[in-house]
């Protein structure tokens, strides 16, 4: 079917550890008791998931209950768990707070969309019937401390702290462990005290209290002792066991070393106290108290529903679970909440107590009068029924057809493909291909691109509701069945209903008996109508019909057009390239080897951290990662290094050509459509909140251009036959041209008026220097800057990738805006709009809205903040090609061109082109990319040809 699969993010999260087998508990089926860090597992959640966090139909973030909700699952069904609790802090202060008024006093609040969605983690344990312990004046660290001891005490009972807090190690023992909840895929770790004394490198437990107190804790704002981190603790306790005796043995010690702990010593035994976890919190509850409880099902059936966690409700209560989301009372946010979510579950309507028309049409009279309806109206929704999910190769089986609200047809092709193109072949001029009916449809260009494989095509204005929603509701998961609920209170007949737990074996359609498969086709239809009655409003409500009307809905039958051309790929080339990379890689890996003294796992960052900054000693600064504590060995880092190390040079050289090799060379010759020997890549509007395209299935915007072997890899794109070549055509530093033109800054668009090289300009006015004396390094510098700056690069994050400075940064960061006023007024401004408005829009108006831009969390409302900065910027640009691309296609169809339009790639267009053609077709498109959006700065496409699209560009 026509169905998008963008939607659901939230319930693709996690997915493994949720879906995990049950096993015996760790304790070798002997009784356990698992105790959860609450608060510690909601602020993990939460931040996990900031950059894209799901949001319900209401506005509420559910990421700290969704991974909550996984990680308790995982527990309870992997583990088996006899007994359970979960453990919060409070808000009355603690004896620490007491001693230390500084103790914790730097945090932050706590996010506004967490605060919101604390109650439904309460309200999570309560439906699972699994206890929640507060206790006032004391920390759960302490409450924990203090069960796992009862535990301990009590015997036959294995102990798990769940939690990413490292202060918990202090409590292992050989009943108590560790469970650490995995991160970004990863497994869970369970830590006893072999491991914990492995990864402190102490002899005892209690001795990580002591490292704890000398390094101190930032977060919790616990003192410790300055200039003493983890490795000089872990030194200093091993050669005098605790914190007493090394203060009692300072004397001992030399220079600075010496001078700060004796300034520092009762610093040094405060900041013990206040990391020593208590173990005597007076207690109501005993571990009988919190033997494991069957669930309340309904409970959690309502919750799962509210929250809309249909994974989880299908995984416990089975496929029939479906989670209606809230009506959506208002654009972009809900202050009110169904007080009853049963209520809402039950005002859910559906087919069966609807009152609706749904016409069988299978004759030729039948279709013959369907056809004279259609010439009474000016706009129709259709859904073609397939038999894959693929528009190249799928077989269409039906078509459904709704003109009215509440009323449709459906058309059943015949199983012979000759007799259905016949059955299509009526709907041709009369439906599809006439310009005088708009065509409705959710993700219409599925059902344009199957059409176009079939030899038709879709004419006249296309209107896509996903679209439209991915505009005025752009929280809400934009599939077809989600939207219905969200916003028309219906619920449709599933797919799975339908055919079964899946989807995925489409082909199942055809077994569907046709009454079914008459209601389910020409329901779609009928919602996808009834709903862009909704978002047609929508629409005017938020300012958004200009750019449904002028930049995306225009843009299907272009990207359709695209999609059905293809590019040509010679898998001979890929071939050719991949052997030679084997011989590059193995020459790389045999190099490295050599220069490193002995063989190693080069894929391992533990084993290369060793090589390079153990044996070899590369960089004495190096750092290492906090959670594995092995040495960072990122791109970032090596690249710093790169200059002065041949290993470290061999070693990007040979990451970037394994990458090549596995992400490129062997996997594009499998997406060559044997029918065209050409690679049909699939491009997504609604996807990216700024408008940019992406193109997936496979990602051709990805092909690399920053390395000479990425760059090899577009030789195997070529022109579609002889009288073709390829034709590039790249906007020139258009983001940097948007800057000037949106924030108006008179010394930049002076800049491209006169047609200087920008980077240039910049370095000069920096460095204070004419711009014949800008070195070249003096100008990539100055390009970080031009592109950093705007996009909310530090001064921390512009020294890391200058390799400069700190303060050496800031300062150029200051004279950037120095030099360009208008620039820093504008990030200012629209920080400024966009804490009054709730978003910020582009040059069209496209809107983005940004959630967290009043938030209490620091973290959270820079990156709006950021956000708010570049989005108008980079959604200006996307929207500049987009109007580009229309004004080319439309040209395209009226001259009659050979030419053909293959791929978006971010600033840059690819054509076959005709060599007939090419004065006529170099004009067209240079004027329409030029003139897209009016501005007053000069646009510049720069432009190539070649035999291929590495000679092109």
């Amino acid at each position: 079917m026509t169905e998008n699969s963008i939607a659901d993010r939230a319930e693709t999260v996690h997915v493994e550890a949720a879906q995990q087998p049950v096993q015996m508990d760790l304790a070798g089926g002997k009784r356990s008791l698992y105790l959860l860090d609450g608060m510690a597992l909601v602020y993990r959640g939460y931040f996990a998931m900031i950059q894209r966090p799901p949001i319900t139909a209401t506005g509420l973030n559910t990421a700290a209950p969704f991974v909550f909700t996984s990680t308790l699952l995982e527990i309870l069904d992997k583990y088996q768990p006899t007994h359970i609790a979960v453990v919060f802090d409070t808000p009355t202060p603690t004896h620490r707070h007491k001693e230390f008024p500084e103790y914790k006093a730097q945090r932050e609040s706590m996010p506004d969309d967490l605060s919101a969605a604390l109650p439904y983690v309460q309200r999570l344990c309560e439906s699972f019937r699994i206890p929640t312990i507060r206790v006032e004046g004391w920390e759960a660290d302490d409450v924990i401390g203090t069960l796992a001891r009862m535990a301990d005490e009590e015997g036959q009972l294995t102990t798990y702290m769940v939690t990413p807090d490292k202060d918990f190690a202090q409590l292992v023992s050989e009943h108590t462990l560790l469970y650490r909840p995995g991160r970004k895929g990863s497994d869970a770790e369970v830590l006893g005290v072999p491991e914990i004394l492995e990864e402190w490198q102490v002899q005892r437990i209690e001795q990580v209290i002591d490292i704890l107190g000398l390094m101190g804790d930032s977060v919790d704002n616990v003192p410790g002792v300055p200039g003493i981190g983890k490795k000089t603790a872990q030194k200093l306790i091993g050669e005098y066991d605790s914190v007493e005796n090394l203060l009692d043995h300072v004397d001992e010690l030399k220079g600075k070393r010496r001078q700060v702990l004796e300034e520092h010593v009762e610093q040094a035994r405060l900041s013990k106290r206040l990391v020593t976890i208590d173990r005597h919190v007076p207690l109501e509850y005993t571990i009988a108290d919190l033997k494991r409880q069957p669930f309340d099902d309904e409970a959690l059936k309502r919750l799962f529903a509210e929250l809309e966690f249909n994974m989880f409700g299908k995984r416990l209560f089975g496929a029939q679970f479906a989670a209606p989301p809230q009506r959506a009372a208002d654009v972009t946010t809900v202050s009110e909440r169904s007080p009853d979510l049963l209520d809402q579950i039950a005002a859910l309507k559906t087919l069966k107590d609807t009152p609706h028309q749904y016409d069988m049409v299978e004759g030729p009279q039948e279709r013959a009068h369907l056809i004279s309806r259609l010439s009474e109206v000016s706009a129709v929704s259709l859904d073609l029924v397939t038999t894959s999910l693929n528009p190249r190769s799928c077989e269409i089986i039906g078509l459904a057809i709704a003109m009215e609200p509440h009323s449709g047809a459906y058309v059943p092709l015949p199983d012979e493909p000759d007799a259905a193109s016949q059955v299509l072949e009526e709907f041709r001029l009369p439906l599809f291909e006439n310009p005088q009916i708009d065509k409705i449809g959710h993700n219409i260009k599925f059902d344009l691109v199957s059409l176009l494989w079939h030899g038709m095509d879709l004419k006249g204005t296309l209107v896509d509701t996903m679209i439209a929603a991915h505009l005025t509701v752009p929280d809400m998961r934009r599939s077809l069945d989600y939207l219905s609920q969200a916003l028309l209170g219906y619920r449709p007949i599933s797919l799975a209903a339908l055919i079964g737990e899946g989807g995925v074996q489409q082909e199942r359609m055809r077994d569907v008996p046709l009454a079914e498969l008459c209601e389910y086709a020409v329901e779609d239809a009928d919602i996808t109508l009834q709903l862009w009655n909704v978002l047609r409003a929508r629409l005017e409500e938020t300012d958004q019909v200009r750019v449904f009307e002028e930049v995306e809905a225009p843009l299907v039958p272009v990207l359709a057009a695209i999609e059905f051309a293809g590019i040509r790929v010679d898998a001979d080339c890929l071939k050719e390239l991949s052997s030679v990379l084997v011989e590059q890689i193995e020459a790389a890996a045999k190099r490295i080897e050599e220069l490193a003294g002995e063989s190693f796992n080069l894929n391992s960052p533990s084993q290369l951290g060793t090589i390079l900054f153990d044996k070899l000693k590369i960089d004495p600064k190096a750092r290492r990662t906090r959670k594995s504590k092995q040495y960072q060995t990122n791109e970032l880092v090596l690249a710093r290094l790169a200059h002065g190390h041949e290993i470290v040079r061999q070693i990007l050289y040979y990451r970037i050509c394994t990458k090549l090799k596995s992400t490129y060379l062997d996997m594009l010759p499998g997406t060559i459509s044997p029918k065209t020997g050409r690679v049909h890549t699939h491009y997504e509007q609604a996807v990216a909140a700024t408008g940019r395209m992406q193109s997936s299935d496979p990602n051709l915007q990805n092909i690399p251009v920053r390395t000479e072997q990425g760059r090899e890899i577009r030789k195997a794109f070529v022109p579609g036959g002889e009288e073709f070549t390829l034709l590039c055509a790249d906007y020139s530093q258009i983001e940097l041209r948007v800057i000037a033109e949106i924030c108006q800054d008179d010394r930049m668009i002076r800049a491209f008026l006169d047609g200087e090289d920008i980077h240039t300009v910049t370095a000069s006015r920096i460095y204070g220097v004419p711009p014949e004396v800008v070195t070249a390094d003096m100008r990539r510098q100055s390009k970080t800057v031009n592109f950093g700056i705007v996009y909310g690069i530090s001064a921390f994050g512009l020294a890391e990738r200058l390799d400069i400075l700190r303060a050496e940064a800031a300062q150029m960061i200051e004279q950037y805006f120095e030099e360009y006023p208008g620039v820093r007024r504008y990030m200012d401004e629209q920080i400024v709009f966009a804490r009054e408005h709730g978003y910020v829009e582009t040059i069209m108006g496209r809107r983005r809205y940004l959630r967290d831009i009043n938030s209490k969390s620091a973290a959270a409302r820079q990156a709006a903040e950021r956000n708010a900065i570049n989005s108008p910027i980079q959604g200006s640009a996307a929207d500049m090609i987009k109007l580009a691309m229309q004004r080319i296609h439309s040209q395209q169809v009226a001259r009659g061109w050979r030419t053909r339009m293959l791929l978006q790639v971010h600033d840059e267009l690819v054509f076959d082109l005709h060599r007939d053609e090419e004065e006529e077709v170099k004009e067209v498109v240079a004027q329409a990319m030029m003139t897209a959006l009016p501005m007053s700065v000069p646009i510049v496409v720069e432009m190539g040809t070649g035999d291929n699209w590495l000679d092109a560009h």
